[in-house]
Parts: structure tokens; C-alpha cells; sequence
């Protein structure tokens, strides 16, 4: 069982499962990628939880409330003592989304040649560090790699690696991704990043945090590392921000909104130089692309997301879903991360090789089965790796009811894995190809 929603709801928007026929139809149009698909031929929507979920009621208040003026306003204000009071960062730049943070931040930073070593970069991520002719280097946590095993804390980085690459490596910055959502959505523990930190430190490289999912992070840590127990999950991401030389973070994470995010610094001259990029390329350094009320919305968004009743539903939300689809005879990446559930496709069909993308064959096969539309992570997307399928979990949209459906669909697909074939490309672009690929059955 999973406890109560915290929260009433007061809208509702409907859904529709289209006959089987209609699905087959659409995923043929869509060249069997979900990212194509139209969202009325969409059931149940786990493709991300990025920009994807409900907003409370305080938020869409403050839509009326918001001032537009184009320089210095209000909503700036409120925005900025929000991601103050969060992150503990003095210096804070609006941004229209995480991708854009990215850019901008590795545009002023990053030369060509240059290394930014991570526990795991997410695809934008390392699209906008290729971008600029420089190299993204992955050093998980050995036992992010070890899917199946329970071990909490598997989203941090390898210590003893990244501490050889910044001997030998032009390691020009270090990300942390916290959660680690390319290879679980593990948390990053309070020690691994107090270890980084000391690391980085004493060779004077920046260490930023990907904190797009912070709040899970550190309600995770709250939940399995001993000396955050009893703290409260605001005091846990303030602490692992305070380690840090920045952030770069996509608000439509945990800032519970539909579109914005920041860069927060704590250098000054740094922050001028990313100023400048921004005013150039965005807009106006106090709205950075956006409009007032969006500034509005993830400044409470930010204050919510650290809930602690509403952060533990999210969790046990996570949980709940992993144990059904357990239960039904998925093989999972364990344990649970903050914000999705993992499914470990190459394990379900290991008749299909990493090129014919397994973890993509199980996502078509979700939503052919039941309309559920998921994402690999994997091959397809990454170029290599474990060939996973992540089934992210919007805040404050399913309830129980979804999820235990989502279960079942799932485990009709598992139990006929022995027939599952897998897919080849017919087109793609040379970046973020999984976002526009055009596919078909292998």
C-alpha cells in the first residue's frame, strides 16, 4: 500500500486509451519513436518528469500576481530570493531551461580539449560539451554499474578515478548529477560530494552541481545515509550546494514548473562573464527568457519540492511502482531512484544485441501493450551502456490506481519477452539522435 495523496484535486484533465489498432497506427507514423508521438495517443505519460507535472494551487495564483516588466521586477525578486534561500548561492541567472544553463555555463568556461568529468552526464549535458569541442568523462560509482545490486548511494562518483583524472586529464570542471539519472536515479551521498569537493579543491577545478532533481536527492539521503537521518531535506541539499562552486539546475524538475531554470554561482566576475552571455542570447538578465509568472512559479515551486510530506510521496510513489513491476516479473534496476523506476531491458531480452536497442524495444512494446509511453536510456540515446527503459514519474499527476495499471501492462510485455525482437534506425540526426530518429522493426 502506498499512503494518501498529500493534496486534493481540483482539476483533472482527461485521457484516453485508443484501441490497440490506433496505437499500432500511431507508433508506425511516430517511426516508432515515442518522442513523436502526439500525446492524445498517449495513456499513461512516462516519457519524463521534466516540465510534465501538476502545479499547486499557489502557483497558478501567482500567475495573476506576476509583473512583466521587462527589467527588475517583482516576480525577479521573489525568483531569486527562492533560489538563495535553496541553494545558498549569492549570484543568480534566469535561465528558459536546463539546456540553456548548459550552454551558456560551458560557452564562458570550456575550451576545446577540455575535460568535465562526472559521476554520469545526461544527454543535453554532453550534447553542449561536444558542442563546444570539449569532452565529457563518466566515472560512476562502480556500483551504478552493478544494476541489480541494492546498495543506496549509487549515483555518486568513482573517488579513486576522478582523482587520477585530474592528475592526468585537462579536467576544466567536475558535475555532479544528483540524482543519477542516466544510470538509475540513484542519490549522490552527503560524502561523496564532500569527497569531490576536497578533490577539487585542492586543484583548483570548479565543482558544479547538476541539481535538477536536488530535492530527491537529498530526501533519498535523508531515507539511507545514517548521518542525515532525522535532518530535514532542505538542510540536506543546502549542506551538498555548500560544497560546491555552482549550480546549474532545470526547474522543470524540482522547481515544479512547465518551462525555466538558473545557473547560481558563487564568484562574481564569474557570474558577470555569464551575464553577458545570457543578455546576448536569452534576454535580459532578470527574466533570461521567461515570463514573470513562470519566475513566480518556481520560485514556490522550489519551496514545495522540499515539502517533507509531499517529498516522501514522491519517494514512496518511486518505490511503489518499482515493487509492482517486481512483483509482475520485470527485471528492475535496484534499488529505486527519486524520480523514476529503471527497468534493465538487456537483462528481460537478452536475444536482442545493443544495436537493435533493447531498452527502446521494450519502451514500443510499453506502449503498444498499453499506451504507456516511457523512454530508453541506453544505446539509442547514449551510443552505449546498460540498455535501460526509465519510466519517469511526473510530480502530483498519477495516483496509485496509474501506477498499479502501468504494472500490469508491463508485466504482459515480460511475459512474452522470448518473442521481443528489436529495432534499427532508418534516420537520424548526428546529435540527440534519440530525440528524432526514425526507426523500424529489426
Amino acid at each position: 500500500m502506498i499512503a494518501p495523496e498529500p493534496y486534493r484535486i481540483r482539476s483533472v484533465e482527461p485521457i484516453r486509451l485508443a484501441p490497440r489498432s490506433e496505437r499500432l497506427a500511431a507508433l508506425e507514423r511516430a517511426g516508432y519513436n515515442l518522442f513523436r508521438l502526439a500525446s492524445r495517443d498517449v495513456f499513461i505519460d512516462l516519457l519524463t518528469d521534466s516540465g510534465t507535472g501538476a502545479m499547486s494551487a499557489d502557483q497558478w495564483a501567482s500567475i495573476h500576481r506576476a509583473d512583466e516588466s521587462y527589467a527588475g521586477s517583482a516576480s525577479y525578486e521573489r525568483f531569486v530570493a527562492s533560489v538563495r534561500e535553496t541553494t545558498g548561492f549569492p549570484e543568480v541567472i534566469p535561465v528558459h531551461q536546463g539546456r540553456a544553463a548548459e550552454r551558456i555555463l560551458f560557452e564562458t568556461l570550456l575550451r576545446p580539449g577540455d575535460v568535465v568529468a562526472s559521476n554520469t552526464l545526461f544527454d543535453t549535458t554532453r550534447a553542449n560539451i561536444e558542442r563546444v569541442r570539449a569532452r565529457g568523462l563518466d566515472l560512476p560509482e562502480p556500483s551504478a554499474l552493478r544494476l541489480s545490486e541494492t546498495t543506496p548511494h549509487k549515483g555518486g562518483v568513482d573517488i579513486a578515478r576522478l582523482a587520477f583524472a585530474l592528475e592526468r586529464e585537462p579536467v576544466r570542471m567536475v558535475i555532479l548529477t544528483c540524482t543519477n539519472n542516466g544510470l538509475g536515479g540513484h542519490a549522490v551521498s552527503l560524502g561523496n560530494v564532500e569527497a569531490a569537493s576536497r578533490l577539487c579543491r585542492a586543484r583548483g577545478v570548479p565543482l558544479f552541481i547538476d541539481g535538477a532533481r536536488f530535492a530527491e536527492n537529498a530526501g533519498l539521503l535523508a531515507r539511507t545515509e545514517e548521518r542525515c537521518r532525522g535532518r530535514t531535506a532542505r538542510s540536506i541539499a543546502a549542506e551538498i550546494f555548500s560544497l560546491a562552486d555552482g549550480c546549474l539546475v532545470s526547474a522543470k524538475k524540482n522547481g515544479l514548473a512547465h518551462i525555466g531554470g538558473f545557473l547560481a554561482v558563487r564568484d562574481e566576475a564569474l557570474a558577470g562573464q555569464l551575464r553577458q552571455n545570457l543578455v546576448v542570447t536569452e534576454g535580459f538578465e532578470t527574466y533570461g527568457g521567461l515570463a514573470g509568472r513562470d519566475l513566480d512559479a518556481i520560485a514556490i515551486g522550489l519551496r514545495e519540492s522540499l515539502d517533507e510530506a509531499l517529498l516522501a510521496h514522491r519517494l514512496d510513489q518511486v518505490e511503489f511502482l518499482h515493487q509492482a513491476l517486481r512483483a509482475a516479473g520485470v527485471t528492475l534496476v535496484s534499488p529505486a531512484g527519486g524520480h523514476a523506476v529503471y527497468v534493465d531491458a538487456g537483462a528481460l531480452f537478452p536475444q536482442i544485441p545493443a544495436a537493435e536497442f533493447p531498452g527502446h524495444a521494450f519502451a514500443c512494446a510499453l506502449y503498444l501493450e498499453g499506451g504507456v509511453r516511457t523512454c530508453e536510456v541506453g544505446t539509442l540515446m547514449h551510443g552505449s551502456g546498460p540498455e535501460l527503459t526509465r519510466l519517469a514519474i511526473p510530480w502530483r499527476t498519477y495516483t496509485a490506481s496509474h501506477l498499479e495499471y502501468v504494472a500490469r501492462v508491463a508485466g504482459e510485455v515480460a511475459a512474452r519477452r522470448k518473442s521481443a525482437t528489436g529495432l534499427r534506425i532508418v534516420s537520424a540526426p548526428p546529435a540527440l539522435r534519440h530525440f528524432r530518429a526514425v526507426l523500424a522493426p529489426a
